[in-house]
């Protein structure tokens, strides 16, 4: 029972001894084995790979996947013409040494973000300062970015170098300060609105223009349609005045008679017309007794 005991300690102890020896590189980062805190070996390549026990010998990670800093920052800067701006901005670096990134940075991602941040701000400040908004918002943007990732080139591989690439540099915004926007959002609003004002009034303007050109035509249509409508009147009264005069020629007595019956119509067209004649002297009693006379006789 004791031998068991002491084989199955004995294979516990070499497990842990072999695990503390073995350690696997991922593809996507840098294995750095530390003996008694100097770096003395960097893996570069994925897979298996041996180190001596701790404390000995240990190892640590570090990305080397292209990373990405966003600012945090949003202090204004000056531009050329004294104006306040915010930017915002973003890097995108990797590290491409281990040991000199760890020696002149620090052993962490953390620590090579928190200090291309700052020289990456200053090195914005400056070349912003040189500039004027209208450079920022036009063509000049990316020749100050170049400017800009050249700069902090020149920081990171400088008399100690960082061991990291700046890969790009990107500005994603440029505005005024928030007192200042306000005042431009305020100098819009009353531009825009004098120019809708005044296009109103423009189209008021034009609507009046055409609604007296409208109504100019209307009337003229109005008159021209009554010239012509009189003219074809005219025409017809005359043509029906020809008409009852050739046909009255004819026989003149039938036509007084007939015309004695429409005067008699028109004079009696209500039962409640009335009217008081003198029967010898009336036009309208001779003419019945002089109709009547006739008639009686012819019957006889």
């Amino acid at each position: 029972m004791n031998r068991l005991g002491f084989l199955f300690s004995t294979v516990l102890l070499l497990l842990a001894l072999a695990s503390s020896t073995l350690f696997v590189v991922d593809q996507r980062q840098f294995g750095v084995v530390f003996a008694l805190g100097q770096i003395k070996d960097v893996i570069t390549e994925p897979g298996l790979n041996f180190k001596l026990p701790p404390p000995f010998q240990n190892v640590s990670y570090i990305d080397k996947r292209l990373l990405t800093l966003d600012s945090t920052d949003n202090e204004p800067v000056l531009t050329a013409e004294k104006q306040r701006v915010v930017i915002d901005w973003y890097v995108r670096w990797r590290i491409s040494e281990p040991t000199e990134y760890i020696r002149n940075v620090g052993t962490t991602e953390a620590a090579g973000a928190s200090q291309l941040n700052r020289v990456v701000r200053n090195a914005f400040q400056e070349e912003i300062n040189k500039r004027t908004v209208k450079e920022l918002l036009s063509a000049k943007r990316e020749q100050l970015m170049e400017d800009v990732k050249g700069e902090v080139l020149s920081q990171v591989r400088g008399a100690k170098p960082w061991g990291i690439d700046v890969v790009d540099v990107r500005i994603t915004r440029v505005d005024y300060v928030d007192a200042i926007t306000e005042s431009v959002y305020r100098r819009m609003e009353a531009e825009r609105t004098r120019v809708a004002n005044e296009l109103r009034s423009t189209g008021a303007a034009e609507g009046e223009k055409i609604r007296a050109d409208a109504d100019r035509q209307r009337e003229v249509t109005v008159a021209n349609a009554y010239r012509d409508a009189q003219k074809i009147k005219g025409e017809g009264d005359a043509e029906a005045a020809r008409t009852y005069t050739e046909a009255f020629g004819r026989d003149p007595q039938f036509a007084q008679f007939y015309r004695s019956l429409d005067a008699y119509k028109a004079t009696f067209s209500k039962k409640s017309d009335v009217m008081v004649l003198d029967p010898n002297s009336s036009d309208f009693f001779k003419t019945m007794r002089g109709g009547a006379a006739p008639a009686a006789s012819g019957k006889k």
